[in-house]
């Protein structure tokens, strides 16, 4: 009887554990989900929301580097049909959201196979030119929008970066 009682206790400890895993490893900033319906693709971008706490996102950045947009895990943008990124077809699936910082006011959104920090041009699907203005609303979090339009926009402080994509 003992032995039973003490495996049952054994296995309980084990599926607590086993369920509190993925919040003891989380790195503690909230998820973000911006969801659409584009031409008829369900779109949906997963993404982490780090908090400025005083810093400037555009002083974070170099010019020429490609940013994760966001932090812990990749920023992700999945769709059930094929999507047009300014006349390139990416296929159905789910797919990592890059951004580059070109030069001062000029932004590039990549979609690619692999995240940032495995990232190489070979791995890039599409790219679209961003829009760079200043919000006179800053959000501490970093924000992602997604409208049935097509109508991406990324906010974090000041800077606000907006695009567009469409349904295949």
């Amino acid at each position: 009887m003992k032995t039973k009682l003490r495996r049952i206790l054994i296995g309980l400890s084990a599926t607590a554990l086993f369920a509190l895993i993925p919040s003891l490893l989380a790195h503690g900033n909230d998820r973000g989900e911006a969801k659409a319906t584009i031409g008829g693709a369900h779109v949906s971008i997963d993404y982490s929301q780090p908090t400025l706490k005083g810093r400037d996102p555009l002083k974070m950045i170099q010019a020429g580097k490609v940013w994760r947009l966001g932090a812990d895990a990749p920023t992700t943008i999945e769709s059930d049909k094929p999507l047009n990124f300014g006349g390139t077809t990416v296929p159905k699936g789910k797919h990592i959201l890059l951004a580059r910082f070109d030069s001062p006011g000029k932004w590039t959104l990549i979609v690619s196979t692999k995240p940032y920090n495995q990232y190489e041009a070979s791995a890039k699907l599409a790219e679209i030119p961003l829009t760079q203005s200043e919000t006179a609303d800053p959000v501490e979090a970093l924000t992602i929008k997604l409208s049935d339009q097509g109508a991406i926009e990324i906010r974090w402080g000041k800077l606000q970066l907006s695009g567009s994509i469409a349904g295949k």
